[in-house]
């Protein structure tokens, strides 16, 4: 079997099965399609016939290209279950991937915001114009609630209630219900009664968050303007699209939050996802003894 018709059986198991978001079902195709790339340059085999040995190579080669062991991990992850979709679809009969391990990594804790450096980002839009009216709604919006960047681009306008103070959001054919705090619904309601109605293209759109052609907001446009007030902040750490939604957990946490409820909140579907904001607080109050406690720098 080629290696093209290979990859289309994963990508339909990807988006059919799966349902992965776009962003994970890119990252999974482009890893094998990397692997693809690899085999038909170095080898004779194809997808489909490459042995343990081979893909072991290919790992090397990886490592050898100064690939860094999270994104060789990702790559393994990948293969892996490509190939067990193969064997479930009978293109191959034995996976080759049994002894392709990851090396073992620490994971690294994600960075959160201060309080303080989350008020100071907040502050920077503008209400002067329509735009800051938009980013200042939007990134109330992120940090109210925690979602992700991928969901609040995907939000409606008909998933908003105001008047109860809360937002639907729809993710992997799951829905949850997310309170908001005042200064959100505030933020939310002059940017959709008094701004968007200015911003839209159509007065059929249904996107909540659309950029200045009157079109949905993308993750790209999204990741820009967070940049910019980033640097308009002078907020030294290095931000993410998920940065607010990290600190909306952490800072829940801190002030005494249940994880269940904040993992109902973010829509892991594990908490074992959600136990990592367990490990941040510790570190967080671990750092501040050690920095604080006078005896702590002793011996």
């Amino acid at each position: 079997m080629l290696n093209s018709e290979c990859l289309e059986i994963f990508n339909k198991y990807l988006v059919e099965v799966k349902k992965c978001s776009q962003n994970t079902l890119s990252s999974y195709m482009r890893d094998v399609r990397q692997l693809s790339d690899y085999i038909e340059t170095h080898s004779d085999a194809s997808i489909a016939e490459a042995d343990g040995d081979e893909l072991h190579e290919y790992i090397q080669w990886l490592k050898g290209n100064g690939k860094s062991v999270a994104t060789v991990s990702r790559a393994i992850a990948s293969i892996k279950c490509m190939y067990g979709v193969l064997v479930e679809n009978g293109v191959v009969s034995e996976n080759p991937t049994g002894k392709l391990t990851p090396d073992k990594t620490t994971h690294k804790l994600p960075q959160i915001l201060t309080s303080k450096e989350v008020e100071l980002l907040l502050e920077q839009p503008s209400c002067t114009d329509a735009k800051g009216y938009r980013d200042r709604a939007m990134l109330e919006l992120l940090y109210a609630t925690g979602i992700r960047v991928s969901e609040l681009i995907a939000l409606n306008i008909g998933d908003v209630n105001t008047t109860a103070g809360v937002i639907r959001c729809v993710s992997k054919d799951k829905e949850r219900l997310i309170p908001l705090y005042s200064t959100a619904v505030k933020a939310l309601t002059e940017y959709i009664e008094f701004v968007r109605p200015q911003m839209i293209a159509l007065p059929s759109e249904q996107a909540l968050f659309v950029n200045v052609s009157g079109d949905r907001m993308s993750r790209q446009g999204f990741w820009k303007i967070i940049k910019s007030y980033q640097q308009k902040a002078h907020i030294e750490k290095t931000i993410t699209p998920h940065t607010l939604r990290h600190s909306f957990a952490a800072h829940l946490l801190e002030n005494g939050a249940d994880l269940h409820s904040i993992q109902e909140m973010l829509g892991h579907a594990d908490i074992s996802s959600t136990q990592i904001y367990s490990q941040l607080v510790k570190k967080q109050l671990k750092d501040v003894y050690n920095k604080a406690h006078p005896r702590a720098h002793n011996g």
